[in-house]
Parts: structure tokens; C-alpha cells; sequence
């Protein structure tokens, strides 16, 4: 039996994370605040803490899409040092419905396939 002041694997570390809470209210502006927490807390916990619910009220954090590096996250879920916390908004347009209407807009000569990319090429390739 080995006797040691070394903390064990099983105890609970109170260590400190570093997260990035990050919200864009609309394109091209991003509001990142960068939070020091306790070790076990969880994506409400720092969504809380940001500031950015209070700042943004048009925010609901029961009904928001929420997501840790670009997946789908869990308000219960807990944080690890470094993660970015992502506030998504929600989509104005289709995507499909505005692909549709670049097409019409720009014309087949323009986009994507039907492009002739050299002289006396096909369309298409």
C-alpha cells in the first residue's frame, strides 16, 4: 500500500477554465467575451456569466440553439478548458431558396456548372 501527498486521479481537480462565449447579432459583427470559470461548469453557467443575455435581450438561452465548437451543445452540458461557446441565430432565408435566386439574379452564363471555364468548352466542364 503506497502512502503519498500526491492527489489522486479520482479527486476532483479546482482547477480553472478558460471558455469563449461568442454571439453575432448580425453578419459581420461578433461579440466574444472570454470567461475564467470553475471546473465543472456547465454551457448555462457560462452563458450566464457573459453578459451577453442581458446585452442581447432578443436572446432566449431556454429556446437558442446553442453549440461548443460548431456542434449542437446542451445547456447541462459541461465545459472544458478552451472550449468556444456559440450562440446561433436563427436563419432569415432557406438556403435553397437563396441559391434559387442567385441563379435566376446572376444567369446560367455566371453559375456554378454552367459556367464555360475555357473557350470552346462544354458547359458543365
Amino acid at each position: 500500500m503506497l502512502l503519498s501527498n500526491a492527489p489522486s486521479k479520482l479527486t476532483v481537480s479546482n482547477t480553472q477554465l478558460n471558455v469563449t462565449v461568442a454571439y453575432s447579432p448580425k453578419a459581420r459583427e461578433v461579440h466574444e467575451v472570454t470567461l475564467r470559470l470553475e471546473a465543472p461548469s456547465t454551457v448555462l453557467c457560462a452563458l450566464q456569466q457573459s453578459g451577453l443575455l442581458l446585452r442581447f435581450p432578443e436572446i432566449d438561452n431556454h429556446d437558442a440553439l446553442i453549440g461548443v465548437w460548431g456542434h449542437k451543445a446542451k445547456l447541462d452540458q459541461c465545459l472544458r478548458d478552451h472550449d468556444r461557446v456559440e450562440i446561433y441565430r436563427p436563419l432569415r432565408v432557406d438556403p435553397k431558396v437563396a441559391r434559387r435566386e442567385r441563379f435566376v439574379s446572376q444567369g446560367s452564363r455566371v453559375a456554378g456548372l454552367f459556367v464555360k471555364k475555357r473557350a470552346g468548352a462544354k458547359t458543365g466542364y
